[in-house]
């Protein structure tokens, strides 16, 4: 199957890191993937700086089945994305269907949200280390982290290494 067969999932809340979010869906859209992204009842989103992403679908249609792989932003988003059950089952279901899920920066709260790190590798922005420990994940500062089908980054200097991964993984 070839990355143009695959549809990826990217979650929008206010407050999202802008490069977090445009770098991976312009690059998985550069390489060919459908990429919709998934919001919990706006019409429009905004980034910390005031850009705006419009969702492609509301996270209460999405369903894991129709996806190959979720990508979640960080920034202060996913606080707020936790806060959303429909967000939280559907990164749940995405990983028990041993899809991937990727995050970086402050998403491994999404994680942590959804019980998926526990017992495994995983990083993320330094300053919610404590929250994945309490979770369960074995943390570790690196630039990205790969266990199973779980991809995990600390910040936006990262996003070279991070999308290559997801590429790797969906190629």
């Amino acid at each position: 199957m070839a990355i143009s067969d695959k549809h990826i999932a990217i979650l929008a809340e206010d407050d999202y890191q802008e490069l977090e979010l445009h770098y991976p869906r312009l690059r998985l859209i550069e390489a060919g993937a459908r990429v919709s992204v998934l919001g919990a009842g706006k019409d429009v989103y905004h980034s910390g700086k005031g850009y705006a992403v419009k969702p492609d679908a509301d996270i209460s249609d999405a369903k894991a089945e129709d996806f190959d792989a979720v990508v979640i932003p960080g920034g202060m988003a996913p606080d707020k994305m936790r806060r959303h059950r429909a967000m939280v089952e559907f990164v749940r279901a995405m990983d028990d269907a041993g899809k991937v899920v990727a995050w970086i920066c402050h998403a491994g709260w999404m994680a942590v949200s959804a019980d998926i790190v526990r017992g495994r590798r995983a990083t993320s922005f330094a300053s919610i280390r404590d929250d994945m420990v309490n979770a369960g994940a074995d943390w570790v500062d690196e630039e990205v982290v790969v266990d199973g089908n779980l991809i995990s980054s600390r910040v936006p200097d990262d996003l070279p290494a991070f999308c290559r991964e997801i590429l790797r993984k969906l190629d």
